[in-house]
């Protein structure tokens, strides 16, 4: 029986967001079930998202204030990110699928070349990808639990302290019907639970496949240093003559092509990502905005608390895409200070051009982009900081 892939292993520990969401990362194609959870939940999702977007429009046209209406603002733009998500991964599906092929063979490639110290490599990077979506699992839970929770939370205290049921909604939504009618107001309470819960396993599902295609190219990465800092065992230091020659330049271009693959797998992963990256920065600087300037402008508590929350899980969910985004382009660059210190010098002069071409290459670094407007790093993650600041100062200056 073939032993199933490290890279498979990661996989099957993120299935779980892609079956609920109807993405697909297991098949070839997509399947009948597979296109009817999809369709269920887009629509699901969307009647959310008009009615939303008709709550803003009412609100104009009433005259709410602007602090009224950013109320809804933090929660619309971040279910349009999920749902735009979610829609950039099933028109690259082929490339998804391309590139996962691509990263398996990727891993075959390295297990033909010795390596005592690979699991030794691999593990710690393994071990941290899980930490890292275990906790966002956790708190992305916590999330929906306080979201979801606190309208009963204070229908509950108003009834106690008023003795009027005043019902209330964790999304400001315009219905077709009386949505705070008792006879209704269960079903749009579960409405809007499953539609928080689609935004967060489209994002979490994109995010995490995401997250495991850097760490295992990164991970080729490691392998593929190791291999040029090794072409020269030690040993020959001190018997330079001995060195087979040929057998040197036979392994330098075996390592040659398998680093243009791992390039290319970037490659791939920048085509999957690309746009929806772009749109990812530009929500993530509005939402963090306006949920800052929720925090400061609302009086109530309770509130506050909500959308405490929600502006940290904000920063976390930009902040992990450019961290690895940033560990993925530190990796490639890697790649040239181990060509370097391969012990080249004691090799002949055409392997020292190729050496040279080799850590040229390198230190181009392969980095994912948002459509080619800004790299995916922690570089990002500081001007996005900064322009949410900048946006966040306007707004105090104008409306408080």
């Amino acid at each position: 029986m073939e032993e199933e892939s490290l890279f498979d292993k990661s996989l099957k520990k993120i299935t779980f967001a892609f079956r609920l969401t109807g993405l697909n990362i297991e098949n070839d194609k997509r399947n009948l079930k597979q296109n009817c959870v999809y369709l269920f939940n887009f629509l699901w999702l969307n009647t959310d998202i008009v009615g939303a977007l008709q709550w803003v429009l009412y609100g104009i046209a009433s005259g709410k204030n602007f602090t009224e209406l950013t109320y809804v603002a933090p929660c619309l733009a971040l279910s349009i990110l999920g749902d735009i998500k979610g829609v950039f991964m099933i028109l690259n599906e082929k490339k998804v699928h391309i590139l996962m092929d691509n990263l398996r063979s990727l891993e075959l490639k390295a297990k033909e070349f010795e390596n005592s110290e690979r699991e030794d490599m691999i593990e710690p990077e393994i071990k941290f990808l899980n930490i890292i979506t275990s906790v966002l699992n956790v708190l992305n839970c916590l999330m929906i639990v306080v979201f979801d929770a606190s309208p009963l939370i204070l229908i509950a205290v108003k009834y106690f302290t008023t003795g009027q049921l005043e019902l209330m909604l964790p999304f400001l939504d315009v219905y077709p019907f009386d949505s705070f009618d008792l006879r209704y107001w269960p079903f749009a309470y579960i409405h809007q639970i499953w539609s928080e819960c689609i935004v967060l396993l489209e994002i979490c599902a994109t995010d995490y496949f995401f997250f495991t295609c850097c760490t295992h190219i990164k991970i080729q990465f490691k392998l593929l240093q190791h291999q040029f800092q090794e072409i020269i065992p030690s040993r020959s230091v001190s018997a330079v003559d001995s060195i087979d020659q040929a057998a040197i330049r036979t392994k330098f271009q075996e390592l040659i092509k398998w680093h243009q693959e791992i390039i290319r797998s970037a490659n791939m992963l920048e085509g999957v990502y690309s746009k929806s990256t772009l749109l990812n920065f530009c929500t993530s600087s509005l939402v963090i905005c306006l949920t800052g300037f929720n925090v400061t402008t609302i009086d109530d508590k309770a509130f506050v608390m909500t959308f405490i929350i929600f502006l940290f899980m904000s920063l976390l969910q930009v902040f992990f895409l450019c961290f690895f985004g940033d560990i993925l382009m530190s990796s490639s660059m890697d790649v040239s200070n181990a060509v370097y210190n391969s012990r080249w010098y004691l090799t002949d002069v055409m392997m020292g051009r190729n050496v040279l071409l080799v850590q040229t290459r390198a230190q181009d670094p392969c980095k994912l982009t948002a459509a080619g407007f800004a790299d995916v790093n922690l570089r990002a993650y500081m001007k996005i900081l900064s322009t949410a600041w900048s946006y966040f100062a306007l707004l105090q200056t104008i409306y408080c």
